[in-house]
């Protein structure tokens, strides 16, 4: 007897893991917003199960049974995609990228679990993640995010920077007789052979795409963001490995030189494009080159936070704010694709929102700015087929604002709603649903 109510527990508890006893989700939007088709739905009802939407609609029937979640009176989206942060570190209280000295890659991982937590909050359900001072460390956590440890956005990583030596990715300003740990070195690469082999090595542990720095950085010693760091055999032999590997290359680029070249190299997508040009933004229309204009962080260092920056990062910074901004515009108008991309550890995570609102003040409607975070980035990505969509078999990926984000897209900054992957992490249903 014993025997068999130990089979009957056992059969149950693999019933229930088999997600068979979960009830259908059933969401009721006051408004639906479709992206992809710049249209909003009133009234319509979204069905989840298993993580998964299976209809959505004004008129889809709600089944006897299901758990109803009602935003009736809220407007509902994709969740929101952005695809240039750095969930590993927060330079918002240290600004010298020299603190990593004063850190293990251990010591990294735990305190950027919070950063995980205030992006999903914030209603990015997914994010690019492009590199890390400490190789790897963001494999780690998109790998611990998924297996469940720890709530947190779905991460596409870079693993580490490709950068050449002294470069802008690289931890510069120590002294000539220290050497670095191989974690902080990993991504330097000279030459278009040792670009090839540290692609390899990059990709062997299991990145989602390739992050190479073409110029140098405002927000690093020693380098300037005119500078052409990587020439076009050095940019092309990284698009053609990574290629080979079934990846992209993002290439962070300031220089109008720098775009040009790394656009014609054939990298996916361009950051910052701070000095982007009219020949850039032609050959960028050309070739299809998304464009991740982080147009709002500069915002924060001017205005936002309290000084602090190093004196030879204060003095390259504003340069280059407007000029930025502009270039964006221009881009927008010239209908080169945009993917949302912010930045985001140059200001505290969780305010990622805030963009929006400086991509419409540069020339985008509200709808191209929740479009460049949804659809534009799942395609940008180009990982997983499912995200950026509110669509039967897609991911069940929901974020819900109160107000009207295509009269204001501020509102986008206060999301009171979060679901990813069917399991609601915020608003209406989360204490049963979230895991804590």
């Amino acid at each position: 007897m014993r025997t068999l109510r130990a089979a009957a527990l056992i059969l149950t508890v693999v019933h229930r893991l088999s997600g068979a006893d979960v009830p259908v989700v059933a969401v009721k939007a006051g408004r639906l917003v479709d992206p992809a088709a710049g249209t909003v739905t009133a009234n319509a009802v979204v069905l989840v199960e298993k993580g998964r939407v299976t209809a959505v609609g004004p008129s889809v029937a709600i089944p006897p049974g299901a758990r109803v979640i009602d935003l009736s009176g809220m407007t509902v989206l994709p969740g929101l995609m952005d695809c240039h942060t750095h969930l590993v570190g927060d330079y918002t209280d240290d600004k010298d990228p020299l603190s990593e000295l004063k850190s293990s890659s251990a010591r990294r991982a735990f305190e950027s679990v919070p950063n995980a937590r205030a992006t999903l909050d914030a209603g990015f359900t997914t994010v690019r993640d492009v590199g890390t001072y400490r190789a790897f460390v963001d494999v780690a956590m998109r790998d611990a995010i998924a297996k469940g440890y720890f709530p947190g956005p779905r991460m596409f990583v870079a693993g580490a920077y490709l950068t050449i030596t002294g470069g802008g990715g690289a931890v510069t300003g120590f002294a000539p007789d220290l050497v670095l740990p191989w974690d902080l070195r990993y991504g330097i690469a000279d030459g278009p052979d040792q670009v090839r082999q540290r692609v390899r090595d990059i990709a062997a542990q299991g990145v989602d795409l390739i992050k190479v720095l073409a110029t140098g950085a405002f927000l690093a010693h020693g380098s300037d963001p005119h500078a052409v760091e990587y020439g076009y055999d050095e940019m092309r032999a990284a698009v053609e490995e990574a290629a080979h590997k079934g990846l992209k290359v993002a290439a962070h680029a300031h220089s109008a030189d720098g775009i040009r070249i790394a656009v014609r190299a054939g990298v996916a997508s361009i950051e910052h494009g701070t000095y982007l040009d009219d020949e850039g933004i032609r050959l960028m229309k050309e070739k299809g080159t998304y464009l991740v204009a982080d147009v709002y962080d500069a915002e924060w260092i001017r205005q936002g936070a309290k000084t602090g920056y190093p004196e030879d990062f204060a003095t390259k910074q504003p340069e280059g704010d407007e000029i930025q901004r502009q270039a964006f515009r221009k881009a927008v108008r010239a209908g080169v694709k945009t993917a949302f991309g912010t930045d985001a550890s140059v200001y505290p995570h969780g305010l990622n929102a805030r963009q929006f609102a400086w991509q419409v003040k540069y020339g985008q409607t509200p709808m191209e700015a929740i479009r460049s975070a949804t659809t534009s980035a799942a395609d940008l990505i180009g990982r997983d087929p499912d995200i950026g969509a509110i669509a039967p078999g897609k991911r069940a990926d929901l974020v819900a604002v109160s107000g009207d984000p295509l009269a204001d897209v501020s509102v986008l900054e206060n999301v009171a709603f979060v679901m990813k992957d069917g399991v609601v992490y915020k608003g209406p249903g989360a204490e049963a649903a979230s895991p804590r």
